[in-house]
This record gives structure tokens, C-alpha cells and sequence, in this order.
């Protein structure tokens, strides 16, 4: 019952770790307390996507609400590629910063922080695979490091930088240095962990339960001018959920690192002013049009060639073509991994050299094998996490790569070529209720590891539908059931498939339907709908 009790209302309380768990906190925490002290300037190295903008915001509030001068870096995908490199490093020692955080990166940047010996300190909060022993730093802060034995291995990196914020503000409470200033108004910056752990796919219990659950409060109340700003350019008006963040919020931040300027996500994030931060939203939703279009460009070679793999026997698929941009090829691998439950990597060949990236499904870990492969000399650089993985390498080599990737993850050819759709219960037209609904949604909020409940809607026969939005690629369904009531189903992304042929003939033979119950707010109304996923004759 109690832990019924803490899944429906996930608090902090019960689920907040002793931060001092994870190896090398307590060092990071006393050199950041170190550099409160002594107002030193803290350069923040971040990566360009989602978490390592969350996670840049964070330590960029919390170290600047100390006192500290902070400056922020993100490197440029093309010129620089992920993570931190020896020049930017020094540059920004050069501005006077003596100590330098990595978020979301760092951990196998060894030579790049080495350049740093003798010219400033680094910390490393990440949470990627590691390659081998941590850098010679001050602290490696990562979960997934061999020798750390916290647990929170599951964790994105904005919460490794918000546990880092939790320590370190404890260090300096045991000195004394509250004694005539204000704490960090930590609980105010649970938006950006929200949004960071959505966006970066952990899984959705436990603690990110917790902290998602609490964050989305939190953004809830549109105190952060950029965020408020992101969700007015994407239409959103009602309360965020976790898919506000994953597919409003997130493909937004995301834009600018793929194919514009890495760091405008995080200026957004980091706004104070309300028309300086619609003025970069505004931009943001542009590079997402923008960003949807080159993905649109190169979306059905990628898909075709993959096919043709699959259709070999490959247990991977492993596609390239000539200039393919590389801020984009990372959604095509998760499109071509959505369509064949297969491991996907896509990547774009330039003048010789192959850049790409990874994504994976449950159970095959992706970021350990593109580690092996670095490691059997078959890559210059690459490296993730078991669900994402990023690469580079010689053209020449990439047929060698798909072949130590086909024999490194062989288990996933036992899979099924799709996914199962696994239904929770059927429900009547006449059952599908606004309580019902309500009920349904305290189990959010709903992500990996924590999915969406799907239902069954039996033998509804559809009495009117049409295309709607812009782009006419939204289907708006009414259904009745056989034993009465009437239902508004909604088909997302609809494709001149059977699904769209047979909901839009409307007056047709029954259909079964499948998919979710949700209570949508419009203008001050509520009114439940089923999001559908698949139908069949009934």
C-alpha cells in the first residue's frame, strides 16, 4: 500500500539519494564549494543536446546564485563534433576560468582534459559508458563508471548535475557560508531535470519518476521565461506532461545543435527577459521546420536501404550516404529503429569519413558495442549509452563496422521484426469516461520503463472523420459503439496506409480499435479521446 501510495504521488522525500552515493561526489562537491568561496570563474563545457542544455542551465543558475562567474560552451557539431577538445578547453581558461565543468561528456575525453594540467581544474558530471579508467581530473562524477556502486545508473545528466548542486550547497552549509546569504532555490530548477530525463529516454521510475513527476509542477507554473516561450510557440497552453517534453519542448532545444547554433537552446533555457526569450523560441521552431525538412530529404534512402539489410538476415542496420547531414542522421536511426525493432545506425560520409549515430532497443546495448568497435580499431572516436551511440570512422571501414556489429549484437535478430502491440484491457465506446480517463492518467507520468496503458475499443463503427492541421496529417475520428456512446478518436502522423483508408470511409464495417484513453483539455473543456495506435476489421 505504502508503495502504491509513493508511485501515484512520487515525492522527492522518498525517493531522493544521498548524493555523496556516487563516486567522486564529495571531491566534486568540495572543489565547487572551494570556488564559491573564492568567487572563482567556472567555465561549463555541455553538449548540444536536450540534457546537456538542461544540464548546463543548472549549473550555470546554481554556481551563478552562489556568487560564482560562470561561462558557458557548447561546441559546434560539424566544426568540433561531441565533446570537449583541447582548444576550446584552453580558450576558455584563457578567459580566466579556473576550474571547468564537462556536462553530459567528458568521461573518455581524456587527452583533451590533459591539456588542461597545470592550467585549470576540471569535474566531469556525465552518465555515458565509460572507456577504461576516468580522466586524471578532480572528480569524474558518472554512474555508469565500473567502480561506482550507487545504483544510479539510469540517470540522465542533468540529475547528476542537480545532485552535484544538492552537494555542494550541503558542503558549503557545514562551512558556514549561508550565514548571510540565501541557499540555491533548488527545487525551482526541477523543470529543466524533467524535461532532461524525458528527452533523454531514462526510464520513468523510481527517482526520474520522482523527479519528473515533480518537475512538471514546477514548468507547470511558466516561470522560466524560455521554457513558457517554447511552449506558446508550440501551441501548448494546457499543462505540460512528459510528452510535451518529448515532443514540443524537446525537438526545439534539439534543432539548433543538429543544424544551426548549438547553443541557443541553452540561451533560451538561461533567458530572463520574456521577448528576448520568444525572440529565440520563435528562431528554435524555424530550425525545427528547417530540421524536419532535411530529415525528410534523406529519410526514405535510409529507410530503403535498411529494409534491404533486414531483409538479408542483418540483425543491424548500418546505412550511409554522401553528405548526409550529420545534426540529423540520429533521428533517422531512432525512425528506422521504430520500424523493424532493430538496432539503427545512420551516418553521413564526407570527404572520406563517415560521421553517424546509433539507437537501440531494450535488452541490446548499443553504446558497449560502438565501444568495442572503437576499441578493435575500427573507429576514430565513438561512444553512449546502451540506448544511443554516436561514431566516427573511415567510409572505407563502414562495411567491416557492420559486420562486427551484426556478430557483437546478434541476439537482436531473435526479435520480432516489429513490435508487439500489447493491449491492457477493452473497454466499451460507453466506458471510455472521463473518470476513467482521469484514473488512468495518475499513473503518468508515462515513458520508458513506464508506459502508457493501451486499450482495446471493440466493434466501433466510425460515423464521421476528416484530415486536420496543417499539414492535413492528423485524422479526427467520431466512433459509436455497439452497445452505445460516442467516442472522438485521433490518428497522429497518418500515412496513406489501410489505418487511414479505413478510418476515414467512414460508415464502413466495425472496426476493433486500439490505443490510449486520455482526458484532453481545450478551452476550459474537458473531453475523453482515444489516441489510436492500430485498428483491424472487426
Amino acid at each position: 500500500m505504502e508503495q502504491a501510495a509513493d508511485f501515484l504521488d512520487p515525492t522527492l522525500r522518498a525517493y531522493l539519494p544521498d548524493p555523496s552515493l556516487l563516486i567522486d561526489m564529495d571531491a566534486a562537491a568540495a572543489r565547487l564549494a572551494d570556488a564559491a568561496q573564492g568567487c572563482e570563474t567556472v567555465a561549463i563545457f555541455g553538449d548540444y543536446d536536450v540534457d546537456g542544455a538542461c544540464s548546463g542551465a543548472l549549473m550555470a543558475l546554481g554556481l551563478g546564485a552562489l556568487g560564482m562567474r560562470t561561462i558557458n560552451y557548447v561546441p559546434d557539431r560539424i566544426r568540433e563534433g561531441y565533446g570537449p577538445n583541447a582548444i576550446a578547453l584552453r580558450a576558455l581558461a584563457a578567459q580566466g576560468a579556473s576550474l571547468i565543468i564537462c556536462v553530459d561528456c567528458g568521461t573518455a575525453a581524456h587527452e583533451a582534459l590533459a591539456a588542461l594540467h597545470g592550467v585549470a581544474d576540471a569535474i566531469v558530471l556525465d552518465h555515458h559508458k565509460p572507456e577504461g579508467r576516468p580522466p586524471d581530473i578532480v572528480a569524474t562524477v558518472n554512474p555508469n563508471r565500473l567502480d561506482d556502486h550507487s545504483g544510479l545508473n539510469f540517470s540522465c545528466a542533468a540529475t547528476i548535475a542537480f545532485l552535484t548542486l544538492i552537494a555542494t550547497q550541503r558542503t558549503l552549509r557545514k562551512r558556514g557560508f549561508f550565514t548571510n546569504r540565501a541557499e540555491i532555490d533548488l527545487l525551482s530548477m526541477l523543470d529543466l531535470v524533467a524535461l532532461a530525463t524525458v528527452c533523454d529516454v531514462m526510464p520513468l521510475t523510481g527517482l526520474n519518476r520522482a523527479l519528473v513527476a515533480q518537475g512538471l509542477k514546477v514548468m507547470a507554473r511558466r516561470a522560466r521565461p524560455g521554457i513558457a516561450a517554447l511552449l506558446d510557440v508550440a501551441g501548448v497552453s494546457e499543462p505540460p506532461d512528459a510528452m510535451t517534453c518529448g515532443f514540443a519542448i524537446g525537438p526545439r532545444i534539439n534543432a539548433a545543435g543538429r543544424i544551426d547554433q548549438a547553443d541557443l537552446g541553452l540561451r533560451a533555457l538561461l533567458a530572463e527577459d520574456p521577448a528576448y526569450a520568444m525572440d529565440i523560441a520563435k528562431r528554435l521552431d524555424d530550425i525545427n521546420c528547417q530540421r524536419q525538412a532535411v530529415e525528410a530529404g534523406l529519410l526514405d534512402e535510409a529507410m530503403h536501404s535498411a529494409e534491404a539489410q533486414f531483409a538479408a538476415g542483418a540483425a543491424v542496420a548500418l546505412v550511409s550516404g554522401a553528405d548526409w547531414h550529420p545534426g540529423v542522421v540520429g533521428i533517422v536511426a531512432g525512425r528506422i529503429k521504430e520500424a523493424f525493432n532493430r538496432p539503427a545506425l545512420v551516418a553521413g560520409i564526407s570527404q572520406g569519413r563517415a560521421v553517424g549515430s546509433g539507437r537501440s532497443i531494450t535488452g541490446i546495448d548499443l553504446g558497449s558495442a560502438i565501444i568495442a568497435a572503437r576499441d578493435a580499431g575500427l573507429l576514430i572516436k565513438g561512444g553512449g549509452h546502451a540506448m544511443a551511440a554516436g561514431f566516427t570512422l573511415d567510409a572505407a571501414k563502414l562495411d567491416a563496422l557492420r559486420d562486427f556489429l551484426s556478430e557483437r549484437l546478434a541476439a537482436a535478430s531473435l526479435l520480432p521484426c516489429a513490435v508487439d502491440l500489447v493491449l491492457d484491457g477493452s473497454i466499451a465506446v460507453v466506458g471510455a469516461t472521463d473518470s476513467l480517463a482521469g484514473q488512468i492518467a495518475r499513473l503518468g507520468p508515462f515513458g520508458a520503463a513506464n508506459q502508457e496503458p493501451a486499450f482495446l475499443i471493440p466493434h466501433a463503427r466510425v460515423v464521421k472523420a476528416d484530415r486536420i492541421g496543417r499539414t492535413e496529417t492528423t485524422i479526427r475520428a467520431y466512433v459509436d459503439g455497439e452497445s452505445g456512446g460516442r467516442l472522438k478518436a485521433m490518428l497522429f502522423r497518418a500515412k496513406d496506409d489501410a489505418l487511414t483508408t479505413a478510418l476515414l470511409a467512414q460508415g464502413g464495417a466495425p472496426l476493433h480499435l486500439a490505443g490510449h484513453i486520455r482526458a484532453e483539455r481545450w478551452n476550459g473543456r474537458t473531453t475523453t479521446s482515444l489516441i489510436l495506435q492500430d485498428a483491424a476489421p472487426a
